[in-house]
């Protein structure tokens, strides 16, 4: 059964008609990418400055039209707290955007000095978190990456707020799709994310809202004209 504490969360993220109207916000490689390629020049010169400009100016246009809103710690709260609507709910994310690359897989960590404890005393009404995951794997890989998730939910059991976690698809270190972009692995199969998705369905990671991917790549889905 959910506790008061997570279903007060889960109906401070929705409309007053129940549904996720959400705007993620947390974003931080492809809008120092965007911001780069507008400004013309590099990821590395873009300033913090530009990036918290940025959140700001899309807090303001945006935050009206939505039910909840995702930000990170670093960036979206010190830029935009001020401007976030009472009625609008605040998830926040958890996970560091830079993880460990190896042969056998991505590894992820929590920001540092950041926690549920955290999200939770700052009057954040979810914890967010993006596991890079692959059934096939290297299983030490796999398993940092369950203990990651599951101690995270028990956290969040813990401290009676919203889980949510959103499960991506990678390729490997050294394939030719390889990149360490937040962007859709165009040799992603579908039984990849079916089987992560099946796998933190389980209680034990105490996951509560599932933030998901196609199980197919966007650029080859059916024409919608009623085809088979």
């Amino acid at each position: 059964m959910r506790t008061i504490g997570k279903n007060r969360g889960l109906a401070r993220l929705a409309d007053a008609e129940g549904h996720f109207r959400m705007v993620a916000l947390d974003q931080r490689p492809p809008l120092f990418d965007a911001i780069a390629k507008a400004k013309g020049i590099t990821r590395e010169q873009v300033e913090y400055s530009d990036v918290t400009a940025a959140k700001r100016l899309l807090v303001e246009n945006l935050a009206p039209h939505c039910s909840s809103m995702l930000f990170d710690p670093n960036f979206a709260v010190p830029a935009a707290i001020d401007l976030l609507p009472p009625r609008c709910g605040l998830i926040m994310t958890l996970e560091e955007h830079r993880v460990e690359e190896t042969a056998g897989g991505r590894k992820s960590r929590a920001i540092t000095n950041w926690s549920v404890e955290k999200i939770r005393a700052m009057g954040g009404d979810a914890v967010k978190v993006l596991a890079w995951y692959r059934p096939d794997a290297d299983a030490a890989v796999n398993e940092h990456q369950k203990r990651f998730v599951r101690e995270v939910g028990e956290d969040c059991a813990r401290h009676d707020i919203p889980y949510v976690l959103e499960l991506l698809v990678y390729p490997f270190l050294g394939s030719a799709n390889h990149t360490a972009d937040y962007v859709e692995s165009p040799g992603k199969l579908p039984g990849l994310v079916i089987d992560s998705v099946r796998e933190f369905a389980k209680p034990e990671y105490c996951v509560d809202l599932l933030k998901l991917e196609s199980p197919l790549a966007a650029g080859g889905l059916p024409a919608r004209d009623g085809s088979a």
